[in-house]
């Protein structure tokens, strides 16, 4: 039988394949003016434009000027090989005959895989994850500890399937936990868990449900519920569930706790060794479950006024902000800290062709802009709650003036540049010039660190593929700066 031609048409396709993440170079400031306080928070603020991003009149928060400065610590070795793989990344129908092949039939034949996962590794693998590890990731992060990067590892595992698959996946975070006492003192800033991984999304999908009809009906009984913070808004998404659900099963019931029984032993652990965990976002069908598993574990866990659990908030969803506020004005009043990481989003293909089906709008902001103003919007809403003695966030950004607007808004309230209530992140291989930026004006900063086999972590870099298109701004960038420091050391070794 005659192979089958791939037609241009395909390749134009391919992209829906993948989770796309997108940004662009320019945003307003942070302007947020209202009432936290308030029962209804407006999702999207007024925000007046300004090209102002320095501290004082002359002064600039970060300075992506002195290149050699800035990379000082890599080695040039690292930044050709990082300039390449950026350079790959970002040449659009690489990346999507790239996505093509790992989603085919072609990867079902073994002496195919196995070229295609040698490549992966030594170029994609190698620039965007830590080791198949915890022996390579610790290699990875005695590295940036020297240049003075801190690290969140992520074992790169998600959507379990039964019961033995969660507690192998819990076994292995408690080990990452533990792995931290060998690493450099202050090196790990977190350990990632994905709910996922320990629960199976099956179940966090019926817990959803069960969570959303509650919201509509208050009378609705939830014997299985426990004490937690509110994880719905007036303006939250609700058409997930347009009818009653069934009560859990008595077998669901005991897979719950299982569950439930997983992550305290967890945050046990990290309470222990005082090491910070990190639950990451999910999409909209079932995050409501993860952000009852995350705010029930936050108020048994946590250390004094810092909080021991970070949850993550997606700026890109609508009721963003007024989640995060009503969840963060909860928690104060229960003598709770709280804290959370804010990302942009990284579901808006499934999100968007899920409320198409259901014939209702996008939990997603209509345009990117006012995605930026609800990152900003959340993040000055933090700092301000930092500035006032209150919780803790992790700023996830790859958008430059994101992170120059910010850094004004912390230098303006009086934050300390080295408290653990602030810091910035960004992935592993990818936004180095604002990550040594931040660095050098002196704020806490930590890479993601995915790690794992290649074949078990292929769709985590499908998604950095994907992501890397859709921040083309961020790696162009990258890449001049690297380009950059290059020209400057070849100079200096030929004078």
């Amino acid at each position: 039988m005659a192979n089958k031609v791939v037609t241009p048409k395909v390749f134009r396709n391919l992209r829906c394949f993948a989770r796309c993440l997108n940004t662009a170079p320019t945003v307003p400031p942070m302007n947020f003016t209202g009432n936290y306080d308030a029962t209804n928070v407006t999702t999207t603020p007024t925000l007046q434009p300004t090209d102002q991003i320095l501290v004082g009149p002359k002064e600039k928060v970060i300075n992506f000027d002195d290149v050699r400065e800035l990379f000082m610590g890599v080695s040039t070795s690292k930044l050709i090989k990082s300039t390449l793989t950026l350079q790959m990344a970002s040449i659009e129908p690489m990346v999507d005959l790239g996505v093509w092949v790992m989603n085919s039939k072609l990867m079902h034949m073994p002496i195919f895989r196995e070229v295609i996962l040698g490549f992966v590794k030594s170029t994609f693998y190698e620039h965007f994850c830590a080791g198949k590890d915890l022996t390579e990731v610790s290699k990875t992060v005695s590295k940036l500890s020297s240049v003075g990067l801190k690290c969140m590892l992520d074992y790169g595992v998600e959507h379990a399937t039964e019961n033995e698959y969660c507690d192998q996946s819990m076994k292995v975070f408690l080990q990452t936990v533990e792995s931290t006492e060998s690493l450099p003192s202050s090196s790990v800033s977190f350990v990632v868990v994905k709910i996922t991984a320990i629960c199976t999304p099956k179940l966090l999908k019926r817990m959803s449900d069960l969570l959303r009809w509650e919201q509509k009906n208050p009378s609705f009984n939830l014997p299985w519920k426990q004490k937690t913070l509110p994880v719905f808004a007036e303006s939250s998404p609700l058409y997930h569930t347009s009818e009653k659900p069934e009560p859990l099963t008595v077998e669901e019931e005991r897979d719950l706790q299982l569950a439930h029984d997983r992550l305290m032993t967890i945050c046990k652990r990290c309470l222990e060794l005082d090491v910070e965990l990190l639950i990451d976002a999910e999409d909209t069908a079932i995050q409501p479950a993860i952000d009852y598993f995350v705010y029930s574990a936050a108020i048994k866990y946590h250390k004094d006024d810092h909080p021991l659990i970070f949850g993550t908030i997606q700026a890109y969803l609508k009721d963003a902000k007024e989640r995060m506020v009503i969840a963060k004005k909860s928690a104060e009043k229960m003598g709770v800290p709280m804290g959370f990481k804010l990302v942009r989003g990284a579901y808006m293909s499934s999100e968007n062709e899920v409320a198409s089906k259901f014939g209702v709008q996008s939990p997603i902001h209509d345009g990117i802009q006012q995605t930026h103003d609800c990152f900003n919007s959340c993040a000055e809403f933090m700092l301000g709650e930092i500035a006032n003695g209150s919780g803790a966030v992790v700023l996830a950004t790859h958008n430059i003036e994101s992170g120059k607007l910010a850094a004004s808004k912390a230098n303006e309230l009086g934050i300390r540049k080295d408290s653990e209530k602030l810091q910035f992140a960004q992935l592993y291989g990818m936004a180095e010039g604002l990550s040594f930026g931040l660095r050098n004006a002196g704020f806490q900063v930590s890479k993601y660190l995915p790690f794992g086999p290649v074949g078990q972590v292929m769709p985590y870099l499908i998604r950095r593929a994907e992501e890397n298109r859709g921040l083309l701004a961020t790696s162009a960038f990258d890449r001049q700066l690297m380009r950059k420091e290059l020209t400057r050391r070849l100079k200096a070794a030929t004078t």
